[in-house]
């Protein structure tokens, strides 16, 4: 999502007819919505959709997708994940009741149930809505708004469970004015209740995830638990308007507390972007497409816990700009891709409580 994610053009998505395995990868924030089309053709001859912000799980043998398009929320599933591209798509929910923008569909299958986040809102008055339904494609219930600690601004909302406890990670305002987004965690009793207070895991303050602000972001989180059991938040830095776009990490200490910020270690730059100086040190801008982000692991159920295990390379997909094409929200596309867990890697930091360095898991991605 943007930093005040009011939409600018169409955002197609691509769904590339093979998993591509290619280059190994070690304006402003006020946005006006547009119609959303399914049906703007590819410019770089792979099956392609319209929409934005990537929702993608595996349930079985469907792979199902959520994406906001037509003033709602639109639901397409297919045998392949490629074949996603050119199923039917089934509007599962409208905005009958005037909330305002849809943004980032984020689907899961917890408890029997498909379950759709979504923020909807206009203005500062964005916060997090939830529908479910027991069939994938029909059958969904109205929209409840998701109950999350101090009521504040919230997008990009995902729900997982962790530890035995359910969790629920998003990108929100501190206060009620776009200063900053931050990642935000809570407990939740339900899936649309939480229990206890909100606790900030991550603020954009590092240098290389400064490069593009006014406001600064950390949005559109993304929970994977990796092959020792650590918890990871992959999300995406810097202005969604801006090539810098990219999708950093953060992992949770072994033990670690999820509610306690400094159990919490950043990646030292970018994982997946399309800039060399933004980079982690021993990762590689990408070749193919500029400002990578906004991504969404393929899951079994879209359950963090499923996380893949090591030295497979697992499916991913994320929008982009292809490289050559002037960086708009109009020219952004959805991409298939890859990523693999990458061991024993170190996280550092300094001038905060607790350890400097934290060794584990990282990703890689590929385009």
């Amino acid at each position: 999502m943007s930093p005040a994610r009011w939409l600018a053009g169409v955002v197609s998505l691509g769904l590339a007819g093979a998993l591509v395995l290619g280059h190994v990868t070690t304006a402003g924030p006020a946005e006006a919505v547009a119609a959303a089309t399914d049906d703007r053709p590819s410019t770089l001859g792979r099956p392609l959709v319209g929409g934005a912000d990537p929702s993608v799980i595996k349930v079985g043998d469907l792979y199902v997708s959520a994406k906001s398009v037509d003033g709602g929320i639109a639901v397409r599933s297919a045998s392949t994940l490629e074949g996603v591209a050119t199923a039917p798509k089934h509007q599962v929910w409208r905005d009958t009741g005037g909330l305002g923008e849809v943004w980032a569909p984020e689907i899961v299958h917890h408890d029997g149930q498909y379950r759709i986040y979504f923020a909807a809102g206009s203005g500062a008055a964005h916060r997090m809505y939830h529908i479910s339904s027991a069939a994938p494609d029909t059958g969904y219930s109205a929209a409840t708004k998701v109950a999350l600690p101090g009521d504040k601004w919230a997008i990009d909302g995902a729900p997982f469970t962790f530890g035995g406890r359910r969790w629920f990670v998003w990108s929100g305002w501190s206060g009620d004015t776009n200063v900053e987004q931050n990642l935000y965690i809570a407990r939740m009793s339900s899936p649309t209740a939480s229990t206890g207070g909100r606790y900030v895991i991550s603020q954009p303050r590092e240098p290389w995830e400064r490069v593009v602000g006014d406001p600064y972001i950390n949005e559109a989180p993304q929970p994977v638990v990796d092959p020792s059991g650590q918890l990871h938040i992959a999300y995406s830095a810097n202005g969604s308007w801006s090539s810098q776009y990219c999708i950093a990490d953060l992992r949770l200490r072994a033990g670690g507390d999820p509610t306690y910020v400094w159990d919490w270690y950043k990646s030292n730059g970018c994982l997946f972007g399309s800039h060399a100086p933004t980079m982690m040190p021993g990762w590689d801008p990408t070749l193919n497409v500029d400002g990578p982000g906004h991504h969404t692991f393929v899951l079994p159920r879209g359950d963090a816990a499923a996380g893949p295990p090591s030295g497979n390379r697992f499916p991913t997909l994320f929008h982009a700009v292809a490289k050559g094409t002037p960086y708009t929200w109009s020219n952004r596309y959805w991409y298939t891709g890859t990523a693999v867990w990458w061991g024993n890697t170190t996280y550092r930091r300094a001038n905060v409580p607790g350890a400097p360095t934290d060794v584990g898991y990282s990703l890689k991605f590929f385009e």
